[in-house]
C-alpha cells in the first residue's frame, strides 16, 4: 500500500518539473563535488576564538549564520553576523552555481526537501556546524542605546561555532519555561552571551517599531508525518522570542550590507515589498474593527493599529494578520543603483539585500560575490543588465517555489480531511478574485478553495464552510458556505 509519504513524494517532483524547477543534481555537478579543493582562505580574520552560536529550526542542517555581541566603547555594543562563504566552494559558471541559478532558492516540501546546493556543500562544507573552522563573511555592527545601527563594517572572517542552540529551546529557556539546553551549558559564559544577544535584539526591536516595521502574527502549518508515512498531524509553528533575535540581527545586518555596497559604488539585488497593493482595503478592514487608517500607505498608521488589534482581540489577530499580509501584495527582487534604493514596506526600511542565506537564496550568492570584490577592491562581477535579470529570475522562480511548497502542504492538509467530507468549519477569506475565492480555516490554518456562496465576499470576511471535495494529487481542498 502506497504510504502518504509516497504520494507526497510524487506530488512534490511533480511539482517541481511543473513549475520549471529542477528536482534533481545534474551529473555535471556530481562530477565537480568529486574534485573540489580547499576554498581561499587567504586575509581571513581569526575570529574563532569568539563565543560565535547558531539558532535554528531543532532539524536545521544547513546553517549559514552565526552571532556574537562584543561590548563597546561609551556603553555601545557591537554585533557581529557571520555568514557562510558558499562562494568558495560554488564559484561562479561552475556546475553547482548554474543548478543553484536554475532553481534559486531551496525548496521545502513535507515528505522531501529539494536544496539549492548539494548536501556535501549544504550540510557539511559550507555550512557553520559546530566546532568546524569555517570561512565567512562577517557583517559587523555597532549599535547605540536607542537600538540603531550606529556603524558598520563587512569583512573575511575565519569562525568556528561553538554552540548549535535550536528556536525552541532558547525560547523556552528565554521565557523562563524550560532549563537552558545542554548545548548552552557547555561553553562558559554562553548563557550571559545569549542573554546580551536578546537584550540588543529588543533594541534592535524597538527602533524598527519607531520607523514602522509591521509585527504580524506569522503562524505556518506544518504537516507531521508519522512513522510509517502517514500524515497524523497538521502543527501550526509560531513565533517565539529566539526567532524574534534572530530576525532582528538578519534585518540589521542585511541593510548593513546594502549601505557596504553602496558607499562603495555597487549596484546589487535588493528585497523590496512596494506599496500596498489594496491599501483601500486594508482601510477598510480596519474601519470594520473600529479603527482608521489615512486614505494613502502609511506603515506607521497600520503598525499602530496592529498593534491595537493585537491587545484588544488577540483571539482573531492572526486572521486579521493574513488578510493585510495577503493585500499588501508579495515581496520581490529588484537591481538597483547604489544611489536608487527601493524600500521593503512591511520592514520599514530602504536599502536592503538578501545576504545571509546563501546556503538556500540565489540571490544571496550573487550578494556574497559582489561583498567580496568590494572588500577586495575590485570591479564588480556582475554588470546591471546581469543583475536586473537575475533579480526578474530569482522571483519568478522564488514564486514557483512558493506554489509548490504551498500544493505539497495542502496535498498533506488534503490527505488529513480525506475522511472527514460534509465537516463543516469556521473560516477568513484569503483570497477574492476573478481566478477563485478562497478560506483559510481558523482553528488549523488549512487553505482551500471557496466554491459556492462567495458571492459578496473579500479578504478577511469571516465564514462558516462545509468540507465537499478533496484531490490530494493537485492539492484540492473544496468548501462550500455553510
Amino acid at each position: 500500500m502506497t504510504s502518504d509519504r509516497d504520494q507526497l513524494q510524487v506530488i512534490a517532483r511533480r511539482a517541481m518539473q511543473s513549475y520549471g524547477l529542477e528536482p534533481d543534481f545534474p551529473a555535471a555537478l556530481r562530477a565537480q563535488l568529486v574534485h573540489l579543493g580547499a576554498p581561499d582562505d587567504d586575509a581571513l580574520r581569526d575570529l574563532r576564538d569568539l563565543s560565535w552560536s547558531s539558532i535554528d529550526n531543532d532539524d536545521s542542517k544547513d546553517l549559514d549564520q552565526l552571532e556574537v555581541c562584543i561590548d563597546g566603547a561609551g556603553g555601545q555594543a557591537r554585533v557581529l553576523v557571520a555568514i557562510a562563504d558558499v562562494d568558495g566552494l560554488a564559484p561562479r559558471d561552475s556546475p553547482i552555481d548554474q543548478h543553484a541559478r536554475a532553481n534559486t532558492t531551496s525548496v521545502y516540501t513535507p515528505a522531501v526537501i529539494f536544496p539549492m546546493l548539494p548536501l556535501e556543500l549544504s550540510t557539511d562544507r559550507t555550512s557553520l556546524n559546530q566546532d568546524e573552522d569555517r570561512p565567512a563573511i562577517v557583517v559587523d555592527m555597532t549599535i547605540d542605546a536607542t537600538g540603531s545601527v550606529a556603524a558598520s563594517d563587512v569583512y573575511r572572517g575565519l569562525v568556528r561555532n561553538k554552540a548549535q542552540l535550536t528556536y525552541s529551546a532558547i525560547a523556552a529557556w528565554l521565557d523562563g519555561t524550560s532549563h537552558a539546553p545542554d548545548a548552552l551549558a557547555r561553553v562558559a559564559g554562553l548563557d550571559a552571551q545569549v542573554r546580551q544577544q536578546n537584550r540588543i535584539a529588543a533594541l534592535l526591536q524597538t527602533a524598527r517599531d519607531a520607523e514602522g516595521a509591521l509585527d504580524f502574527d506569522r503562524s505556518e502549518l506544518r504537516p507531521v508525518l508519522d512513522d510509517h508515512g502517514g500524515v497524523k498531524d497538521l502543527r501550526t509553528e509560531v513565533p517565539n522570542r529566539a526567532k524574534q533575535l534572530i530576525e532582528n540581527f538578519m534585518v540589521a545586518a542585511n541593510g548593513a550590507t546594502a549601505r557596504f555596497l553602496s558607499s562603495r559604488g555597487f549596484a546589487c539585488i535588493r528585497r523590496v515589498v512596494r506599496s500596498p497593493e489594496r491599501w483601500t482595503r486594508i482601510v477598510d478592514l480596519a474601519r470594520e474593527r473600529g479603527g482608521a487608517l489615512p486614505p494613502a500607505p502609511d506603515a506607521l498608521a497600520l503598525q499602530q493599529f496592529l498593534k491595537e488589534q493585537r491587545t484588544a482581540a488577540p483571539d482573531t489577530f492572526s486572521d486579521l494578520s493574513l488578510s493585510v499580509i495577503k493585500l499588501l501584495g508579495r515581496g520581490e527582487y529588484v537591481a538597483d543603483d547604489a544611489d536608487d534604493a527601493s524600500t521593503h514596506f512591511a520592514l520599514a526600511v530602504g536599502n536592503y539585500t538578501h545576504s545571509t542565506a546563501p546556503n538556500r537564496r540565489f540571490s544571496d550568492l550573487v550578494t556574497q560575490r559582489l561583498l567580496k570584490a568590494a572588500i577586495a577592491g575590485a570591479p564588480t562581477p556582475y554588470a546591471m543588465p546581469e543583475l536586473s535579470a537575475l533579480a526578474d529570475h530569482c522571483t519568478k522562480q522564488e514564486d514557483a517555489a512558493n506554489k509548490v511548497e504551498r500544493l505539497t502542504r495542502k496535498a498533506a492538509a488534503a490527505l488529513w480531511l480525506s475522511g472527514r467530507i460534509g465537516a463543516q468549519f469556521d473560516a477568513i477569506v484569503t483570497g477574492a478574485g476573478p481566478k477563485g475565492t478562497w478560506v483559510r480555516l481558523t482553528t488549523n490554518s488549512i487553505e482551500g478553495r471557496l466554491e459556492r456562496g462567495f458571492e459578496g465576499l473579500d479578504v478577511g470576511d469571516r465564514v462558516r464552510v462545509r468540507l465537499v471535495h478533496t484531490d490530494p494529487p493537485r492539492g484540492f481542498i473544496d468548501f462550500a458556505r455553510a
